[in-house]
Parts: structure tokens; sequence; C-alpha cells
């Protein structure tokens, strides 16, 4: 019995003393690992990877930068460019415009005169024809007239003004742009009024001859003259 206790004791005090040799020798090869390690490297180390991740950031950070740059530019440019078409197209509206009133196809107004001829029962006086309106036209054109109307058909460089004579009759209508117009004859003229007045009215002008010849002509001034656009297709036949 005391035996076996004595080597019960044996086998502890070994098995204590290896554990301890045991936990030494970990405590050892610990020291010597951290003795051997080299703590400069380490910061090195770490520092290297901070300036590499670093130097990774500045480029993102470039990149990004030069795209920001590169969007704003184009920004600007579009916004130049539209600017730019916005301005042309204002442009050719107000050229758009400027051809369509000189070619009639826009209502007008502005100061004028008003030329009104009416047919006399009087059977001495000749009947008031296409010639007549021609040629008050052409003074009025040649006075500067910026726009012409008779009995609101527009008159434009290709208006045609022709007398229809009525068949087995000596009395005749007038057609102006294919229209049938009938006395009275309103011709409308937007322009100067003394210049305008003065061609048909001074020395020779036409409707003082027509007066002369006791037509029912009179003239009147307006401030506002109002004349409606032509509203058929302007053609040409050889123009190309």
């Amino acid at each position: 019995m005391e035996k076996d206790i004595k080597k019960g004791k044996v086998t502890m005090t070994i098995t204590i003393a290896l554990a301890c040799f045991i936990l030494v020798f970990v405590m050892f090869m610990q020291f010597k690992i951290v003795n051997e390690t080299d703590i400069t490297a380490i910061e090195t180390m770490r520092e290297t990877e901070l300036r590499t991740e670093l130097a990774n950031w500045k480029e993102k950070y470039d990149e990004t930068e030069a795209k920001y740059q590169e969007t704003i530019a184009t920004i600007e440019e579009y916004k130049q460019t539209k600017q730019s078409n916005e301005a042309t197209e204002k442009l050719m509206e107000t050229e758009l415009e400027q051809v369509n009133m000189s070619l009639g196809k826009t209502d007008v107004e502005g100061e004028g005169i008003e030329v009104i001829l009416r047919e006399t029962e009087n059977e001495e006086v000749s009947q008031i024809n296409a010639d007549d309106l021609i040629v008050i036209v052409n003074a009025l054109k040649l006075a500067g007239a910026e726009a012409i109307s008779i009995n609101d058909e527009r008159i434009i460089n290709m208006s045609d003004i022709v007398n229809i004579n009525i068949q087995n009759s000596y009395k005749i209508f007038i057609k102006v742009n294919g229209q049938r117009i009938l006395a009275p004859y309103f011709i409308k003229a937007i322009g100067n009024q003394t210049y305008l007045e003065s061609a048909l009215l001074g020395n020779g002008g036409y409707v003082d001859q027509l007066q002369k010849q006791n037509q029912d002509v009179s003239i009147q001034k307006l401030n506002k003259v109002k004349i409606k656009k032509y509203n058929d297709e302007i053609k040409t036949k050889y123009i190309e």
C-alpha cells in the first residue's frame, strides 16, 4: 500500500516536472522569436503599405478628377452648342419671317394710304379697268410702298391684274390673282404717307389725271393700314 502511494507521488512529480520543462521551453522559444523579430522591418512594411495605398487612392482621385473635368467640359460644350443652335434658329426664324414678308406671305400693318376708286353713273366717263389699277400700283411701288393690296388681294411680283371682257357686252370686269373683284376698288399701300400720296396727286400723278377726267377717286392717309397675306401658292415656271 505504501509502495503504491510512493509510486504515485513519483509519477506526479515527474509529470509536474515535465510540464514545467515544456512551459519553460515554450517561453524560451517565444522570447527568442521576439528577440529575432525586426520591429523596424514591421514598421517599414506598414509604412510602405500605407504609401502604396495612398498612391492608389491618389491615382483613383486623379482619374475621378479628370473624368469630372471632362464631364464639365462636355456640359459646357453642350451649353454653347445649344446656345449657338438657339441663336441660329432665331436668326433663321427672323430671316424666314423677312422672306415671307417680302413674298407677301404674312399679314402686315403700318402707316400708309388707301386709294378708293368708285364707278360713276356718268356714261361719258370711261369705266375703271385693270390698266388704271396697274398704273396706280406701279406708281406706289416706285414711291417706296412696302406692301400693296387691291380689295384685300395682296399684290406680289407675280400678281396678275387683268381685264375680262363680258361676252356680247362692252362691260368688263377685273381679276386680281385670278379672283374677280368688283367696284369700288380699294387700293391699300403701306409706306411713307407723304411719298405715296405725292406720287399719285403730284404734278402728272395718275390719280390727279383720273380726277381731271371726272373719275370718282379719293385718297385717305391712315396711321394703321392692314394688308392681308397672299393666300395662293407661289409658283414659278422657269426658275430652277
